[in-house]
């Protein structure tokens, strides 16, 4: 990719960030080579695991397929700004608790899926759960302790 480098300007996990990138350069590929932050993987490349997703505003996306221009102004959230005051979040704890992290590599994507999903709906059913997580892929987990570990976060949040 060449072209002129344009600025963008935008807050990660908490911090506000400028980088000098070309416009074709995904989000993906900002946060792993530029910034460091290694959590969120690149499973597909094509936006079909979910391994790549990270907040956007709260929202979960699709780093892989989120250009880095289009986040400027905006608050972007890895799997590593989701700890809070160092420790893992209730939700990284919960999957750690209920073995839910297999090898690893689809689990920041599910983790980051499952925290929006917690946010919008903090006492999901397991039906729920299932379709809050239906756009991760994971090829060793048979995803019973995903679930698990998503319905023992919920019970370990606070009340809304």
């Amino acid at each position: 990719m060449s072209g002129p480098l344009v600025a963008v300007q935008m807050t990660v996990n908490g911090e506000p960030v400028a980088v000098a990138t070309v416009v074709e350069r995904t989000l993906l590929d900002v946060l792993r080579d530029d910034l460091g932050l290694t959590g969120t993987k690149n499973g597909c490349g094509m936006g079909a695991c979910g391994a790549c997703n990270v907040l956007i505003d709260g929202e979960a996306h699709r780093a892989c397929l989120s250009l880095a221009v289009t986040v400027a102004g905006r608050s972007v959230t890895t799997i590593e700004g989701l700890a809070e005051g160092g420790r893992p979040s209730v939700v990284q704890q919960a999957f750690l608790d209920a073995g839910a992290i297999q090898c690893g590599f689809c689990m920041p994507g599910m983790i980051v899926s499952a925290t929006e999903l917690l946010a919008n709906n903090p006492r999901p059913t397991r039906e729920d759960i299932r379709v809050g997580l239906s756009g991760n892929l994971c090829r060793c987990s048979g995803y019973v302790k995903v679930v698990e570990a998503v319905e023992l976060a919920a019970r370990r949040l606070p009340a809304r």
